[in-house]
């Protein structure tokens, strides 16, 4: 079964960037939708953004303009890279996938944690 280990979180001022990366133990080819979720403390799990096949994205409004959801089938790694980040991004961050456009989502990683404070 494929494994997701996300990296890349951190410690990071208002305004700063982190770049998130999931790699997984196998190919990510077979997950047509793959996905980033957040939750904060005390609070629900969050879609942040989606891809679709290898173009096609979608974000929370939250985050619009400021993050950037990718994948490299190649290297088998989804990436979200966070510009602009704010406080309210501080979240455990977590990647996952699914085979179909919609439907329930398959396997998930142990998360990374993002802090954005000064």
């Amino acid at each position: 079964q494929v494994r997701f280990v996300e990296s890349g979180g951190g410690l990071v001022q208002p305004g700063g960037s982190l770049r998130l990366s999931c790699a997984a133990s196998g190919s990510i080819s077979r997950f047509y939708t793959m996905a980033w979720y957040r939750q904060a403390p005390g609070k629900s799990r969050e879609l942040v953004a989606t891809i679709i096949g290898n173009t096609n994205t979608n974000y929370v409004d939250s985050v619009k303009g400021r993050f950037t959801i990718s994948r490299d089938n190649a290297n088998n790694t989804l990436y979200l890279q966070m510009d602009d980040l704010k406080p309210e991004d501080t979240a455990v961050y977590y990647c996952t996938g699914r085979s179909a456009i919609v439907g329930p989502w398959g396997i998930w990683g142990q998360g990374t944690q993002v802090t954005v404070s000064s």
